[in-house]
């Protein structure tokens, strides 16, 4: 109104009057309208947002998962925390949050170490090559060190070989480990731990443990640390052999160690040092050795191939998808189906250890009426060209 009529207003007292500054009201006054709105900002991460789309859908995947995948790969990613806020903010994935309540519980240095399985995973190479595998996660209650083992089975001695590795790479002995109804070592009826895996735990001197029923929060920190193998995910068509799978399983051991737990407020590798102090010595080597190089289980593929050692060999192809298990002896390979010897290899340096009348066998299914005369011949032309590959 007082523009319109040409009058110029009294600054200062409308200053007083609405509790301002005198230079405000002018500078409206002339015709300002206020700050510009902030233009949309781009984020380096834009050019990525399918490939982050994708990791973030594929089943079990989760955000962490993603972000350590896509660190690995790109030199720009930047930090996890605006990772998360650029995947938040354009609602790339959906939070939920679980209202169970769970009370966290300590335990003293040295105490307790729980573990578990992660079981039947499920990873295909570049090739196609499909690999079934499980994973041994095991865990310090205090520090929160973590150690992963690769395993294509999850039998008794599988869990065995597997605490004797733990125990090693944490060179020492916690005074007891703790686990759930683990089918391998728990009676399914007496729900008590099985006669030889008793004797093992006094054999090695370390009291074994089960968790609440129902209530696997009561091993929770090996359960949460489960969570970690999501990471794997991102990885699924981007490996090329099982060294590569377990080199990449590796690789997530040595990043979870050094992520800043939320409870503690330390990396596990920190506080590590400090525990290591407390645990009981190990047993003498022989021991051990006895324990982690007894027989070896394994499920036969469809390729009839087993793997030991990094080289693979042949059983007969009427062993595929049943439980083998194979023990060294004077460098030989000895190959059981439940009790029964059913093959036996000289160690060898080749990758691929086909038996000639397992070929024959495999390949019979194969090939036409009018080629079953010629097999032998062509088993013969196939292993040679084997003989080549393995030079």
């Amino acid at each position: 109104m007082l523009r319109e009529l040409g009058i110029k207003p009294n600054y200062a007292e409308l200053a007083r009057k609405y509790n301002c500054d005198y230079r405000t009201i002018k500078k409206y006054n002339e015709g300002y309208e206020g700050k510009a709105k902030m233009r949309e900002r781009y984020s380096h991460l834009m050019k990525y947002e399918e490939e982050i789309k994708e990791k973030l859908n594929l089943p079990g995947s989760n955000i962490q998962a993603t972000y350590q995948y896509m660190k690995e790969k790109y030199n720009d990613i930047g930090s996890y925390s605006n990772f998360g806020y650029y995947i938040r903010k354009y609602k790339l994935i959906d939070k939920k949050v679980k209202d169970i309540p769970h009370p966290r519980y300590e335990t003293e240095y040295g105490k307790q170490l729980q573990f578990d399985w992660k079981e039947s995973l499920i990873m295909t190479n570049k090739y196609g090559e499909i690999f079934e595998f499980n994973i041994f996660s095991a865990i310090l209650s205090t520090s929160r060190f973590h150690h992963f083992e690769y395993s294509k089975t999850k039998t008794r001695e599988d869990v065995e070989r597997c605490l004797i590795k733990t125990f090693k790479h944490i060179q020492g002995l916690p005074k007891e480990i703790l686990t759930d109804n683990m089918s391998s070592i728990v009676n399914t009826t007496t729900k008590k731990f099985v006669p030889e895996f008793k004797t093992f735990c006094k054999d090695i001197g370390i009291e074994c443990k089960k968790c609440q029923v129902r209530k696997p929060m009561t091993k929770g920190k090996v359960e949460s640390q489960n969570r970690f193998m999501s990471w794997l995910i991102p990885y699924n068509n981007e490996f090329e052999t099982e060294e590569d799978l377990i080199n990449i399983i590796e690789n997530i051991n040595r990043k979870i160690n050094q992520e800043i737990n939320e409870t503690t407020g330390c990396t596990p590798i920190f506080l590590y040092s400090k525990e290591k102090e407390y645990l009981n010595p190990l047993p003498n080597k022989e021991l051990l050795d006895s324990y982690e190089n007894d027989i070896k289980s394994f499920k036969v593929p469809n390729t009839f191939l087993i793997t030991y050692k990094g080289n693979q060999y042949s059983v007969s192809p009427q062993y595929i998808n049943k439980t083998i298990k194979m023990k060294e002896f004077n460098n030989k390979l000895y190959i059981y189906y439940n009790e029964d010897l059913i093959c036996c290899h000289e160690l060898s340096d080749k990758k691929i250890n086909y038996k000639s009348e397992h070929y024959i066998e495999g390949m019979s299914y194969w090939l036409k009426d009018d080629e079953q005369n010629k097999i032998e011949q062509i088993v013969e032309n196939n292993l040679k060209q084997f003989e080549i590959l393995n030079k």
